[in-house]
């Protein structure tokens, strides 16, 4: 008999020092993988679309696609214990390169006073409604506000 999903997590944490973050996405036990995962100070949050967690449900317009990804990640990273003053890296991809200058101004307000590295690639995703997807990496304790 196999052990239930959250022990092999909470084992597996235990022995390679990393810690798994979820949301409830629905597609996180679906496909297998975790929102975010703490290693040492890294943290690195997958790649996150617009869905609304809560409803699973996602807007029609990049924009909205746009900030509820940025809301999804500000979550993930709040639970990994840093906020967006210490993500590195940013990493935006989109099915249509039109769509990404529309995003700017959500973007712009998420990282202009943190200048990640960046880097966007036009790209099929998985669910034809996602029209936007944002991944990160962060380094917890890079900033004196972050905890």
């Amino acid at each position: 008999m196999e052990a239930p999903a959250g022990r092999r997590l909470q084992y597996r944490a235990e022995v390679t020092g990393k810690r798994i973050i979820l949301s409830g996405s629905t597609f996180e036990e679906q496909i297998g993988y975790a929102r975010a995962v703490v290693a040492g100070d890294q943290v690195h949050v997958s790649g996150t679309t617009g869905f609304d967690y809560a409803t699973m449900t996602i807007a029609d317009d990049v924009v909205s696609q746009a900030e509820q990804a940025l809301r999804n990640i500000g979550a993930a990273l709040a639970e990994a214990g840093c906020t967006f003053a210490d993500v590195v890296r940013v990493r935006y991809l989109l099915p249509d390169r039109e769509d990404f200058a529309p995003c700017w101004p959500a973007l712009r307000a998420a990282f202009a006073d943190v200048r990640p590295a960046a880097t966007m690639i036009v790209c099929g995703l998985a669910d034809p409604r996602m029209r936007i997807e944002i991944e990160v990496e962060a380094r917890i304790g890079l900033t004196s506000d972050a905890r």
